[in-house]
């Protein structure tokens, strides 16, 4: 376990230390897109984050590779190494598109290739436990598409899920903590060592996007881009396919008893084959629902809009950053909900637990925004989202002799209060004001 935080770390620190530069050279390099109408920030925010949590990437398999335990997994298995050249595949393809905004089938193509990379490699998937029958072999063609299917599934599950600040990092940092915690359970407890790989690339994983998420976290001052979140996606996929393509259900050594005992003592075989749906069950279903959204429109699968959940949650009143969090709160309560029934799941407790959660999940889903407003007397001493918002009384030297009733209506339009940027009820933490200073920007050249 030592060896598994440290690395981590590692990830960490060089993935959160790199972040910085990398944000000012994709400044200097024009990465820095407008604002398109289905974007949520309000100035142009340089994208490219994806080069610091490649080389925080590099940094871990480097340190990982010379540590005691861990270079085992260097050597008795090719799947670290297959992963490093499908995530540099995938990595050179966003940083083209994050510079270029190259076409969506060209992007497609280069998922499969990345795939495709990783198979000739040994990362595939060799066999399927189905509940009922047991293990079932693959032969090369149908683990070859299967394979590649759960590459580009996830890969772009991460990609339409990262349209709010910290969102996609958060989400896959939480699935990356519980998919850790089974493998290591399952190398450490069982003693099957080809979970190990598995165990290794969540432990990275967790340390890409925890370096990343203090630059990333609302107002993000850099975005992941394509470059980042294809990357994160591939790498948790690559940790799905290991586990549960390479793992032999038969170690477990569990199908003993009777009937119904086994079927509760097999269950940790089963779950390696639905926890990779579990994890991204948030972003795959956003995915699900945006496809089925656009093709009922006439229009393509590809073709971007404002229709994603996260989208939703601001149209509903919710602010930036607790539709953040309601967001990261499901995909904690799915991907840690089929983590604890793995471990028992003959526990009735389990199922309550997450059905209460699920209950505050709606509840918390549903309720109206609501911003707490400190006392008067207190006003001065908090910072001006918890004041009350009243017009300011007009100073004496500052009145004009006509009266209210003589001013025309346009000065008395212009005397009302003017409407405050994120408030409920303009376009949720959405609404901004005029983008002058914006256009201004991009003509001193920051494309």
């Amino acid at each position: 376990m030592r060896e598994y935080l440290l690395t981590l770390c590692i990830t960490a620190a060089v993935t959160y230390l790199l972040t910085g530069p990398v944000r000012k050279f994709a400044i200097v390099a024009g990465a820095m897109p407008e604002i398109r109408a289905r974007d949520v920030h309000r100035e142009p925010t340089p994208r490219l984050g994806g080069i610091a949590m490649f080389f925080g990437l590099c940094a871990g398999l480097l340190v990982a590779d010379h540590l005691t335990n861990l270079s085992q997994v260097f050597e008795t298995s090719n799947e670290p190494r297959a992963l490093l050249s499908g995530a540099a595949v995938i990595w050179l393809i966003g940083v083209l598109d994050d510079k270029f905004e190259i076409d969506a089938l060209i992007k497609l193509g280069g998922q499969m290739i990345a795939a495709g990379v990783m198979v000739v490699q040994g990362l595939t998937i060799l066999w399927l436990p189905i509940p009922g029958i047991g293990s079932v072999a693959l032969t090369q063609w149908q683990g070859t598409l299967l394979t590649v299917a759960l590459v580009v599934i996830t890969i772009n599950a991460v990609n339409f899920v990262d349209g709010l600040d910290g969102l996609a990092a958060g989400m896959v940092c939480i699935a990356a903590t519980a998919f850790f915690l089974y493998a290591y359970r399952i190398w450490y407890s069982y003693g099957i060592e080809a979970a190990a790989p598995a165990t290794l690339f969540s432990a990275i994983l967790m340390g890409m996007c925890l370096g990343f998420l203090p630059h990333n976290m609302h107002p993000a001052r850099i975005f992941m881009g394509d470059s980042g979140s294809m990357l994160i996606g591939l790498v948790l996929a690559a940790g799905a396919i290991s586990v549960t393509g390479q793992v032999d259900p038969d170690a477990l050594n569990l199908y003993v008893g009777s009937e119904k005992e086994a079927v509760h003592q097999t269950v940790p075989v089963y779950i390696p084959l639905l926890l990779p749906l579990t994890i991204i069950a948030v972003p795959a279903a956003d995915l699900i629902l945006a496809i089925v959204r656009r093709t009922w429109r006439g229009q393509s699968p590809f073709a971007a809009d404002r229709g994603h959940l996260h989208h939703r949650l601001l149209e509903i009143g919710h602010s930036h950053s607790r539709a953040v969090l309601i967001m990261y709160f499901w995909s904690a309560l799915i991907a840690f909900g089929a983590l604890a029934y793995s471990v028992n799941s003959a526990s009735m407790w389990i199922v309550l637990g997450i059905v209460f959660l699920s209950a505050i999940g709606l509840a918390l889903l549903l309720l109206p925004r609501f911003t707490p407003r400190a006392p008067r007397w207190m006003e001065q001493f908090v910072p001006p989202r918890y004041r009350r918002r009243g017009v300011p009384a007009l100073a004496p030297e500052a009145s004009t002799p006509a009266s209210a009733a003589e001013q025309p209506a346009s000065v008395a339009r212009e005397n009302h209060a003017p409407v405050v940027s994120g408030v409920s009820g303009v376009n949720g933490a959405t609404a901004v004001g005029a983008r002058s200073r914006l256009a201004d920007r991009r003509k001193a050249g920051t494309r």
